[in-house]
């Protein structure tokens, strides 16, 4: 097999210039075409980058592509990546990579008698920070960790996407769109998630798009906007999770955890830089300094942006012949997680965590160098 494999891009959306402008950071991936149902968006795409453009079919039946990236909307995910998984071909998506444990599992079904893996977004748990945040939890700097909290909140994403009518539809709102950087970033922290607890509402019937092209539009609430839960793990910790596109302005640390010996403060885990602070039982101690992480240095309009990190990881691991950091079964414990939080949301009761993961391999300061090109 050759040491590099062929990427293909299905889906020309707003995501899509991310991956294909930061693809080239890594070794063992390659993007060399992109389609979309929107052939013209699929060509401006292919210019900008100088891609191949194909057509979906042409893309699926292409011998120089062995991963696809699904970056269709939530609702098409599972269609779009059996479709791939049916074509012979590894698949990437974007998050959440289904919408229910049972899609999760029969994507698995078709996948893993052909050899195939499966690895979902998001990679930000890889980044500098958050790999730091694992080192110093799996070291004990502060202990076992006994609770914490997570904030997600906001006035919402219709103020400055083009199209935002998908972030309010079944599939989107603030757990299954930006519930995926927080789980998956609990996840790999603390280990499986036991059972959860929630309660949810939607602060209005209707959203009012302020961003332009379509100013003025009003898009109809379909999935709630505010969310606060419970998390359970397996290890004992228990975190407190809100997540709201109804809140203008608050004061909320993005994720604290409260160890038996001190307290870790987390970045927002939709980035992959960022600080940590950690305290002993009494004052700030410094962390961050000795940690030379590549994913944590600007290098993207001044941030440190390193996303395709779980792609180039899924690929080096197909050659490899190891597991993936971004898994199947991960990312499908994180979706269990989350539509768990929005059942129990519904419903007012506790519910159980059906599914597992073992916590992805952490990914230090040596081992990111070794995906880099």
């Amino acid at each position: 097999m050759s040491k590099t494999l062929g990427i293909g891009i299905l889906g020309c959306g707003n995501i899509s210039a991310a991956y294909m402008r930061l693809a080239p950071l890594f070794r063992g991936i390659e993007v060399r075409a992109c389609a979309d149902l929107n052939e013209a968006a699929a060509k401006a795409r292919a210019d900008e980058f100088g891609l191949r453009a194909e057509t979906v079919d042409g893309l699926l039946g292409a011998d120089d592509i062995d991963i696809i990236v699904n970056l269709t909307v939530p609702a098409a995910h599972f269609e779009v990546s059996k479709s791939i998984l049916n074509a012979g071909k590894h698949v990437y998506s974007e998050k959440p990579f289904v919408l229910s444990v049972e899609e999760g599992k029969a994507l698995a079904a078709i996948a893993e008698p052909k050899g195939l893996r499966i690895g979902s977004a998001p990679d930000t748990f890889l980044g500098g920070a958050h790999q730091l945040a694992r080192h110093l939890v799996d070291e004990g700097a502060v202990g076992k960790i006994t609770s914490g909290t997570c904030f997600v909140q906001s006035p919402g994403m219709e103020m400055w996407h083009p199209n935002p009518d998908f972030f309010f539809q079944p599939g989107g709102g603030p757990i299954l769109d930006l519930g995926p950087y927080y789980v998956s970033n609990l996840v790999q922290l603390l280990g499986p998630v036991k059972r959860v607890c929630a309660m949810s509402s939607s602060g209005s019937e209707y959203r009012t798009i302020t961003s332009e092209p379509r100013n003025g539009e009003k898009i109809k609430v379909e999935t709630p906007t505010t969310i606060h839960a419970v998390l359970q793990f397996h290890s004992g910790a228990q975190i407190t999770y809100c997540a709201s596109w109804d809140v203008w302005q608050h004061g909320h640390s993005n994720m604290e955890l409260y160890g038996r010996d001190g307290t870790l403060h987390v970045p927002d885990p939709n980035f992959f830089g960022g600080e940590i602070r950690m305290t002993d039982k009494g004052s700030f101690v410094n962390v961050s300094e000795a940690w030379d992480h590549p994913f944590s240095k600007a290098n993207d309009r001044g941030h440190a942006n390193y996303r395709t990190a779980g792609l180039a990881d899924m690929a080096l691991a197909i050659l490899e012949n190891r597991p993936h950091r971004c898994s199947l079964e991960f990312a499908l414990h994180a979706v269990d997680v989350m539509t768990a939080i929005l059942g129990s949301g519904e419903s007012g009761q506790f519910i159980d965590i059906g599914t597992t993961c073992e916590r992805p391999a952490a990914l230090d300061p040596e081992a990111a160098r070794a995906l880099l090109s």
